[in-house]
């Protein structure tokens, strides 16, 4: 167990240092942050002291280095748009979209399993023909769509639900959360549904998939044959053994929430990283690109190793071929 995470550990450090460069190196060439913040009509004087002042008259090398440098102790540096600490924004917007992400991830997961579990073990009725159609619409609509969609029905034709922003929150030192006010659960409805009907439906395919292979096994036919019930047969069986995979989907999926929730944020205007790096973008505002980039990427890699970790404990076929030098 103890090679199994070390070597991890070094692919997380390898992949982390990759993404970083990349970022890094791409953002060199987007924008000039020195005319964003001087304008036209600054001297080349002035133009060369900012550039010194924010260090970006050393060699890339350099620069990569101190970005790096910086980030292992979690300082970006300011940002060229809102001369903030990026680790500061970043802190002030990371709740808003880790609240949005997780609340998504439930709807999905909550939801999408039981449909798949239906549709698989009723596959000729009206209902489970229902879903399948459910999901082929949510893999193909775009997200952006199904949010402009949801705001015209439930904020401006039946104006049940708001259409943008976080709505009341509470602080606990720099964390808030808008759980603990029915504003702030009224305003998170829409965007989470957005955010969740595409993994919902990815979901609940794979499920259903999984759950017929499953169900055409030996051992499926070896239960039945002993008189087991359908529960039994069903859920302490078949149900069991089609989890193992959804967990790398399930937990890749939480990633991409978190990563492309810009689509969800952007539309409803809701206060996160997603709209961060948007607006970071639209200014060119170079440590706050690379910061996210590299804050998604640690996400992602922490999480594919909780992944392989669960996988290491729940299959145990891993064990055995890592004991043997197999894997």
């Amino acid at each position: 167990m103890l090679a199994f995470i070390l070597r991890r550990l070094l692919q997380a450090v390898v992949v982390m240092l990759t993404v970083a460069f990349i970022a890094f190196m791409l953002f060199q060439y987007v924008g000039d942050p020195v005319t964003n913040l001087l304008g036209q009509d600054a001297t080349p004087e002035q133009r060369n002291q900012l550039r010194a002042d924010l260090g970006l008259d050393q060699p890339f090398p350099m620069q990569f280095a101190a970005f790096v440098a910086n980030a292992v102790q979690g300082e970006f540096g300011l940002s060229l748009r809102q001369g903030r600490k990026v680790a500061a924004l970043i802190v002030e917007r990371f709740p808003a979209t880790l609240e949005l992400a997780t609340s998504a991830a439930l709807i999905a997961l909550l939801v999408g399993i039981p449909m798949g579990v239906y549709a698989a073990l009723r596959r000729g009725s009206v209902l489970s023909q229902l879903m399948m159609s459910f999901s082929l619409v949510g893999v193909s609509l775009p997200t952006f769509l199904i949010g402009i969609l949801l705001i015209l029905v439930f904020a401006v034709i039946l104006k049940v639900l708001p259409s943008f922003g976080r709505g009341e929150v509470v602080a606990f030192g720099p964390w808030t959360t808008g759980l603990l006010t029915v504003d702030g659960w009224k305003h998170l409805i829409l965007p989470a549904v957005t955010l969740a009907i595409f993994q919902l439906a990815l979901i609940m395919r794979l499920v259903r998939a999984e759950m017929l292979e499953v169900l055409r096994t030996d051992y499926i036919k070896f239960a039945r044959a002993r008189g087991l019930p359908d529960r039994v047969v069903h859920f302490g069986h078949a149900l069991k053994n089609t989890l193992v995979p959804v967990i790398t989907i399930t937990g890749l999926q939480l990633g991409s929430l978190i990563a492309f929730a810009i689509i969800t944020e952007t539309v409803f205007q809701w206060p996160g990283m997603g709209l961060l790096f948007i607006q970071a973008v639209q200014f060119a505002d170079i440590p706050v690109m690379a910061a996210y980039l590299c804050l998604i990427a640690l996400i992602f890699v922490l999480i594919n190793l909780v992944v392989d970790l669960l996988y290491f404990a729940v299959d145990p076929r891993l064990r055995l071929s890592s004991g043997t030098g197999g894997h």
